[in-house]
């Protein structure tokens, strides 16, 4: 017999996921263009078919397990009641039989008294020799002995049908409750095997729903793979055509004076000129005093942060000084207060001792009680 142990999390995170997944595939069913163009899924359609028939055969799997566990109950019940009638019939043999051979009634106690039985007293000498203690049957004793003995032999027959029809009943009883424990096992079994199965199908339905999300991010991941390929060629074809078509392989020499700023051309090059120069160097000054003005800032900024964080370490230190001063005044008047408290305990223990328990009592006080009969 199998138990699960599960806890309410795992149950809620599950649900969580499924909802989840299920809202994913609702998604990409919906914003999917070419299925909103073609129509039917015939591929959604055939999975649910598939989830169809393999719900339909869980199903009949489970039908015969109960079936199974049901005749397999039913025997189990019916070979206990063929056991207790053969423990009841043997009781029954062996009762009888210890009647029949110790509890006769030629062995009684009492079977002299009994007219006619066997180890009966045979009176030999008449009645007027023998005294009152032998007398042995006295007038109107034995007139209703047999009348007796079958009523007590009734009476036995009761209380021993009795006894048999209360064991019955406790057997019963018994039969019943192991009866009931048996179901609710049996009940135990089906719910942990519909949960079990109900937990399979929850992941089966968790797994396709990854199949098909990992199967749609593996078709994005293709369709983006070729865009990106078709990019590069273009780009690839671009630039080819860009060298093909460059000054370089061309050798235009018109080119360099037109089209916006002028290129240096490196067979004609003399040099940088005075104007350009001092723009070199005037542009090497301002970028030499834009990081001079960066690095006075950066050194500003880190002072600010140090004089911040060194007032809060002399708030923190301050704080921590009153809290300690707190717990000192609490600690001495917690002191001051037991002090008081156990200064009054043995005042009012002196009281008791010296004041209100002084007439102790002596053993004679002790000793008068219980000295006579009264």
């Amino acid at each position: 017999m199998s138990k699960l142990d599960l806890p309410a999390d795992d149950f809620a995170e599950k649900a969580v996921r499924r909802r989840r997944a299920a809202e994913a595939a609702r998604r990409d069913r919906i914003f999917n263009p070419r299925r909103r163009v073609i129509g039917l899924d015939v591929d959604a359609l055939n999975q649910q078919v598939e989830q169809k028939k393999l719900q339909q055969g869980a199903e009949k799997q489970r039908d015969k397990a109960y079936d199974d566990l049901r005749n397999h109950h039913d025997e189990i019940l019916l070979q206990r009641d063929t056991e207790d009638k053969e423990k009841r019939a043997s009781l029954q043999a062996g009762l009888v039989q210890y009647w029949a051979t110790r509890q006769r009634v030629e062995d009684s106690r009492d079977a002299d008294l009994k007219c006619g039985q066997k180890g009966a007293l045979n009176l030999t000498l008449p009645e007027d020799q023998l005294g009152p203690a032998s007398m042995q049957m006295f007038q109107g004793e034995g007139s209703g002995e047999e009348q007796m003995r079958r009523e007590q032999m009734k009476q036995t027959e009761r209380d021993l049908r009795a006894q048999m029809d209360d064991n019955e009943r406790k057997h019963m009883r018994e039969m019943h409750r192991e009866t009931l424990a048996s179901r609710e096992l049996a009940n135990q079994d089906l719910r942990w095997i519909e949960q079990a199965a109900l937990e399979e199908q929850c992941r089966k339905a968790a797994r396709m729903a990854l199949d098909n999300y990992n199967q749609a991010l593996a078709a994005d991941q293709a369709a983006e793979l070729k865009e990106q390929q078709r990019r590069e060629e273009q780009d690839d074809l671009a630039e080819m055509w860009h060298i093909l078509t460059s000054d370089m392989m061309t050798e235009c020499v018109d080119s360099a004076a037109g089209g916006g700023t002028p290129r240096v051309l490196p067979d004609r090059w003399k040099g940088l000129s005075a104007e350009q120069l001092r723009g070199v160097l005037r542009e090497r000054d301002e970028q030499r005093l834009d990081g001079e003005r960066r690095r006075e800032a950066d050194k500003l900024q880190e002072a600010m942060w140090d004089f911040q964080l060194l007032k809060l370490s002399r708030e923190a230190e301050e704080e921590v000084s009153r809290a300690a001063e707190l717990r000192r005044e609490r600690r001495v008047r917690t002191d001051q207060y037991n002090v008081q408290l156990a200064r009054e305990q043995q005042a009012h223990q002196e009281y008791l001792n010296k004041k209100l328990y002084t007439n102790k009592p002596s053993k004679d006080y002790f000793h008068q009680f219980n000295s006579s009969t009264r």
